[in-house]
């Protein structure tokens, strides 16, 4: 007799765990599904990552331990969830898990009006995370799913098999009612995306409860396909940013926190408890959102996800072929990244205790403006492979292939956390890194060739063989007009540090042949060194071939613009990128004052 033709009248932690880890597998398993249909509150195409990257958080916790006991085991499902939520319906339904916990924390078997009364608290609990509740969303499904329980209940039906059937169907209706609740569904005719995700978890649970089959842990979830574009439309939107963090503290008041948060942007959600507080936000400024949560706690966990470009990149068909990823070392003219379509995962920037995403929590300006203040030298970490794993299956969604151009491993382990999401992502797009060998300006040359053949229709051998060809025809220098920042961070001896103080010597950075960062030269005496440093630089350029050249600086635009006209003397044609302020990678060793250039032969 199989699992299915036993009455399941009330289970325990590892019953619980199996209905849980089919369900999530068969949500996961649909993930390009549901961001295809992603168009509320904003057309960007990332719901069903969301949802994954999620529901994957519990789904390793499932995996670590077995736990007999239902409640605790809903305990650290909640948990789980609310660590791992990404993106509205994410922590709504870690909400959601929260308030199932939270009710059915103390039983050790879970018969159905226990579960009944858990999913009525978890579906009010999700609609308090929300500053302003909308009809014909997640929220609405979950409500009509915990009443379908509720009234099969009061009805008398005792066995998780015909209840999970029987709320599933009703589910179901409810989900298909969206498509006329909201506007934008209705105008894009399709369901909501976040309800659509919690249906199929439903559907999952449901089917272990009728078969008895449960996913092994080590199973490769496949993808089911989808080859339609992405539903609705690009709009102007009023809040440009898709922000989160976690907020750690003793007695947070979430109300309190809720009412401030409101007033910075849209579509915000507050879930959580007292102790920890999942932010979501939709704001210009990710900055000011982080500031606010500081105020009450602890910050981690910060993510802030351009939702302008995700919607551009979802929308475009000419564009579905392979995309472009780099990280935020890597510096190129804001004009250049929209116009190619490159996608950027921030690495993290930290003063002390207080982190900040690169580029996006705080600008270069901001970064080097407190790098002269601050007494305490910064220090940059790479993205964690979370962040690039999402990156990498939200765009394999969208595209064929996805391809990274990784800043040099010789510095940093940033490139390693991209391979190693990459090995773990689930998509069928096909995932291609490549490192750059090279920092800042050059890193960016090389991403910059790579979505170049990319937009010109390449295939992914084509990009990855474009980027590798143009990583040995890119060269990286940086004009240093002191060495005590790169003492500060130890990649400079303090004595050597005093004897060029001493010598009046300008250092010049170079990445080198392998990767590596050190000095490359120097220009003695302090008088005009941008100057002194242009010409440095063209006289290691054939002035017979074309060079593609990009200068940023440390907040010193007047001596990048002479730098600039020093070096374009004499030289054939070069194609002069905007100057544009210098990043992290090499400027938490340059400094103020510091310019870089980066030049690449065109071919």
């Amino acid at each position: 007799m199989s699992a299915a033709a036993l009455p399941a009248v009330a289970l325990n932690g590892t019953e619980l765990s199996k209905a849980l880890r089919a369900g999530i597998h068969r949500l996961i398993s649909r993930e390009e599904v549901i961001n295809k249909i992603n168009v509320f509150p904003v057309p960007d195409g990332d719901t069903g990552t969301n949802l994954a990257l999620t529901l994957q958080a519990v789904l390793t916790a499932l995996r670590k331990a077995a736990d007999g006991h239902a409640g605790q085991t809903l305990t650290r499902v909640a948990d789980a969830a609310l660590d791992g939520a990404r993106g509205n319906s994410g922590a709504i339904l870690a909400q959601f898990l929260l308030g199932v916990g939270d009710r059915a924390g103390h039983l050790a078997e879970l018969t159905a009006e226990g579960f009944a009364d858990a999913v009525g608290g978890g579906a009010a609990y999700a609609r308090e995370s929300l500053a302003e509740p909308r009809e014909g969303t997640i929220l609405t499904v979950l409500s009509d799913f915990a009443g379908a329980v509720q009234r099969a209940v009061q009805g008398g039906v005792r066995e998780f098999q015909p209840l999970f059937r029987d709320a599933l169907a009703t589910a179901r209706r409810s989900l298909e009612a969206t498509r006329e609740q909201l506007d934008m569904l209705r105008r894009a005719n399709v369901v909501d995306a976040g309800a659509l995700g919690f249906v199929e978890l439903v559907a999952g649970m449901s089917e272990y409860f009728d078969t008895g089959v449960v996913p092994a842990d080590d199973a490769v979830i496949e993808i089911v396909r989808d080859d339609e574009m992405a539903a609705g439309t690009e709009q102007d939107l009023a809040h440009r940013w898709c922000t989160e963090c976690t907020v750690t503290g003793q007695g947070i008041d979430r109300r309190r926190l809720r009412e401030e948060a409101s007033t910075l942007g849209s579509s915000l959600v507050v879930a959580g408890t007292q102790s920890k507080v999942r932010l979501h936000l939709h704001l210009n400024e990710p900055a000011r959102l982080f500031e606010l949560a500081a105020r009450y706690g602890a910050v981690s966990g910060e993510k802030a996800d351009d939702m302008q470009r995700q919607q551009e990149m979802a929308h475009h068909e000419s564009r579905r072929q392979v995309a472009v990823v780099t990280d935020s070392a890597a510096d190129l003219p804001e004009s250049v990244l929209e116009a190619l379509d490159i996608h950027v995962v921030p690495v993290r920037v930290h003063f002390g205790t207080q982190s900040y995403l690169d580029k996006v929590g705080m600008s270069p300006e901001q970064f080097f403006a407190e790098l002269a203040r601050n007494p305490q030298h910064p220090k940059t970490s790479q993205p964690p492979p979370g962040d690039f794993r999402r990156a990498f299956e939200f765009l394999g969604s969208h595209y064929r292939a996805v391809v990274y151009v990784g800043l040099t491993a010789r510095v940093s382990g940033t490139y390693q956390s991209a391979e190693t999401a990459a090995a773990r992502a689930r998509t069928r797009a096909r995932l291609l890194t490549l490192d750059s060998g090279t920092a800042a300006l050059g890193q960016g040359l090389v991403a910059m060739r790579a979505a170049e053949v990319a937009a010109g229709g390449g295939d992914a051998e084509a990009v990855l063989e474009a980027a590798g060809a143009a990583r040995g025809r890119t060269r990286t220098w940086g004009c240093l007009t002191t060495l005590e920042f790169a003492v500060r961070g130890g990649r400079v001896p303090r004595w050597a540090g005093r004897i060029a103080d001493l010598l009046r010597v300008s250092p010049i950075l170079a990445v080198r042949a392998d990767g590596s960062v050190g000095v490359g030269g120097a220009l003695f005496g302090r008088r005009n060194p941008y100057r002194r440093f242009g010409r440095f630089v063209r006289r290691r350029l054939d002035p017979s071939k074309r060079w593609r050249i990009g200068i940023s600086h440390a907040n010193v635009p007047g001596g990048a613009a002479i730098v600039r006209d020093a070096l374009a003397e004499g030289l054939q044609d070069p194609e002069l990128l905007p100057i544009i302020p210098l990043g992290t990678a090499l400027g938490v060793h340059g400094g103020p004052g510091c310019v870089v250039v980066a030049v690449q032969e065109l071919t």
